[in-house]
């Protein structure tokens, strides 16, 4: 919704009135509604929208239809609309990483019948922990829902009747290791197969370069900072043996960690060069 900023960028959601530049034309989102009234809508990061936007789309979430700007009326009961934002998303993330935290040392303490002041902490924040009867994942409490990331939205749109038009609000907690692991894990996976799609070179690794590779996500970046660990550490270090003719078409390249005082570093090695072809990544933590 970044392209929504401006007040004058709402002709351009629901076609311009007549007699402007642009009527013809329609808007963006009201055409697409008259081909496909049942549609799945994602608005993305809804929250940099202008309010006028906003203000348009109170008659789409409560009647079921929208007006554009040629004056007819577009039916879209059937439509289903999903919006993301990013408010409060540091909020979120870090109180996600204390819950995550304490429920740690919570256990431990449990486990080993220490009654320490963090354990008694960690329990004092355990009213803010919901857990899943399945698999005990943590999630946010209605406590800090309602106290911290409402008001947090409220300010923002400044108006109660828009998110009250909203049928449901989900929360998105940060990562867990074991996620960041499968991420990683299939990023690798997908680079692999592009080096043998296109260069028919075969891409292997060992099981610790996922955990070096995973020490480099940011929180406050998501997936897209995995993403350029990959690329960095390992894809910009395979396309320099592929461009300096190291590796060959059908050959194949290994993906290792090597550690020393400094701490541990990723080794892009072509094994079939008896190791002497290699490129070094990044060093990692200790």
């Amino acid at each position: 919704m970044s392209e929504f900023q401006h007040k004058h960028d709402v002709s351009r959601f629901i076609g311009s009135p007549p007699g402007y530049v642009g009527f013809e034309e329609g808007g963006q989102l009201t055409e697409k509604l008259k081909d496909c009234p049942n549609a799945i809508v994602l608005l993305d990061e809804v929250e940099k929208a202008h309010p006028d936007v906003l203000t348009i789309m109170l008659q789409l979430f409560d009647e079921g239809r929208i007006t554009d700007g040629k004056g007819t009326t577009v039916e879209c009961k059937d439509a289903i609309f999903v919006m993301t934002s990013n408010l409060a998303q540091h909020q979120i993330a870090d109180e996600a990483e204390l819950l995550r935290l304490e429920a740690t040392t919570d256990h431990d303490s449990q486990s080993t019948g220490m009654n320490s002041e963090d354990a008694k902490q960690a329990r004092v924040a355990a009213d803010e922990v919901k857990s899943d009867s399945k698999d005990g994942d943590i999630t946010l409490s209605r406590r800090f829902i309602d106290r911290v990331i409402y008001p947090i939205l409220y300010d923002h749109f400044g108006r109660d009747e828009f998110l009250g038009r909203i049928n449901e609000v989900l929360f998105f907690l940060p990562f867990d290791q074991k996620e960041l692991k499968e991420i990683t894990s299939r990023e690798l996976m997908r680079w692999a197969e592009k080096a043998k799609k296109r260069h028919n070179i075969t891409l292997t690794w060992s099981p610790e370069v996922v955990d070096v590779l995973v020490e480099g996500y940011n929180i406050r970046y998501g997936a897209r900072s995995i993403k350029y660990e990959v690329e960095r550490k390992v894809v910009n270090h395979v396309a320099k043996l592929n461009e300096n003719d190291d590796v060959t078409e059908g050959g194949r390249v290994h993906v290792t960690v090597e550690e020393n005082e400094a701490g541990r570093r990723i080794i892009v090695t072509v094994p079939d060069s008896g190791g002497d072809k290699k490129s070094s990544g990044w060093f990692g933590k200790k």
